[in-house]
């Protein structure tokens, strides 16, 4: 038995070095005692966790990790649509012939380990490991209505943490991505070797467009790409001849997010007129009318989903498009609850038009540009935002030597400083979209904004 894998299998692989720095093998396993593990300094949630692992051991038990406890694979064959993903380490053939072996396992542990991670947070499910190729279903066994997306999310967020992880060597993964009707749940195989049979064209499509995808490249399939709508930027890669397909098959890479409301990305510009919401947009306009004589508004806009709250909102900002006023959108994310002000760093880069390819030279002088329209000081705002956005300064600006909630004081005080100063220039309409997804961190600057709007010629609509 692998140590490693076993420490994987209960959720506690953080203790893998642990274990090989105190020559605890399979060997030895069943001798450990709680006072054993309380030398090597685990806490003692983990210290439990590891008893009833290795009691289980002793009665053929398999344990299980309390963060896998998805829903169980059906033992039976049902035909559902899924989205299956395949990921390949890149360039691994070369890797092995001139590392070690032993060097390489941990490479490839390290890689196998980074995929089941991020896929998981996305509900991906694990289906095999085959050395370098990790097979990942998305549907199954738990379905969403977002599949798709969260794979590509799920894809994207992959590539870049494969290349960020510190190892030996710099590493890149290559992802492809499909969806269709397939027959899933069969059993094949037995012991280690089990797995959950899928049987159609869809993983075999993922595993080909694999191979198209570009190191750190994601990309799907036309099934995929209907799905997403235009969740994405994609470019397309046309009909392309993959083996085992007798005719070419449509497929684009994807780019990155775009920077639109969900509502926006999957309904296309072209929409129904509104109908029966003339109240509630006379409403809307009422409170616009108001905060441009200086009297800021709040409008609270919530109900059942689909009722039309974002259509309501279109239609708003179709009215408004003729006049002179500035435009603020903060989108909320239901995969961004715990990243710290998330809408606030995708209104920054699009306002600043923050670009991935840019020097961070070039990055802060974007920004710096955008701050001189609203605040004073140009610099100490700069300087916060930088450190929000990750953007390394090299020394540019003053030292931001300030404890944490300090530097969260500053940072909010540089937002409402800066949202004040665009509404002296000409009148605000700051939407907020989806704040049932919002953060801990951006509710608290929501409520901040809240109270400031009210002197400030700003329409905030969430």
């Amino acid at each position: 038995m692998d140590i490693d894998d076993w420490l994987r299998g209960i959720g506690l692989e953080q203790y893998a070095q642990t274990f090989r720095d105190n020559a605890i093998d399979a060997d030895v396993l069943c001798d450990l005692t709680d006072e054993h593990l309380r030398e090597l300094g685990l806490p003692l949630g983990a210290r439990l966790k590891l008893l009833r692992a290795v009691a289980a051991l002793s009665t053929g038990e398999t344990p299980i990790s309390s963060k896998d406890r998805t829903p169980a694979p059906r033992a039976d064959a049902e035909r559902r649509q899924v989205t299956v993903m395949f990921s390949d380490l890149v360039g691994s053939t070369a890797l092995s012939a001139r590392m070690d072996p032993e060097d390489l396992r941990e490479l490839i542990s390290a890689y196998q380990k980074c995929v089941g991670e991020t896929v998981g947070r996305f509900g991906g499910f694990v289906a095999k490991y085959m050395g370098d190729g990790v097979l990942v279903y998305f549907g199954y066994p738990q379905a969403h209505e977002d599949d798709a997306e969260r794979a590509v999310r799920a894809g994207l967020e992959l590539v870049s943490a494969v290349t960020a992880l510190k190892t030996r060597v710099v590493l890149q993964a290559r992802v492809g991505i499909a969806t269709g009707l397939v027959v899933v749940g069969d059993l094949i195989g037995s012991g280690a070797s089990q797995e959950q049979a899928i049987v159609g064209e869809t993983p075999n499509l993922a595993a080909r467009l694999q191979e198209l995808a570009a190191p750190g490249g994601v990309v799907i399939s036309e099934r995929t790409r209907r799905l997403l709508g235009d969740l994405f930027t994609y470019k397309e890669l046309g009909g392309t001849h993959l083996k085992g397909f007798a005719e070419p098959v449509p497929a684009w890479n994807v780019v990155g997010e775009t920077a639109d409301s969900r509502f926006d990305a999957q309904h296309g510009a072209s929409m129904t007129p509104l109908i029966g919401r003339d109240q509630e947009l006379a409403l809307l306009l009422d409170r616009w009318e108001r905060a441009k004589e200086g009297e800021g508004q709040v409008v609270l806009l919530s109900g059942e989903p689909g009722i039309g709250k974002s259509r309501l909102v279109r239609s708003l900002r179709e009215r408004l498009a003729g006049e002179s006023h500035t435009l603020l959108r903060h989108f909320c994310s239901p995969y961004h609850t715990n990243s710290a002000l998330h809408p606030i760093i995708g209104l920054l880069e699009r306002g600043a038009e923050l670009r991935p390819g840019d020097p961070p030279d070039r990055q802060l002088d974007k920004l710096e540009a955008m701050l001189a329209l609203a605040v004073a000081d140009v610099e100490e705002s700069a300087a916060l935002f930088a450190d929000l956005l990750g953007i390394n300064t090299s020394g540019r600006y003053r030292g931001l030597n300030l404890s944490p909630q300090l530097k969260k004081e500053k940072t909010f005080q540089a937002l409402l400083q800066q949202l004040a100063g665009l509404a002296v220039r000409q009148p605000v309409l700051s939407l907020y979209e989806d704040v049932h997804w919002i953060d801990p961190t951006m509710l608290e600057l929501l409520g901040r904004v809240v109270d400031r709007v009210q002197r400030i010629p700003v329409l905030n609509r969430h």
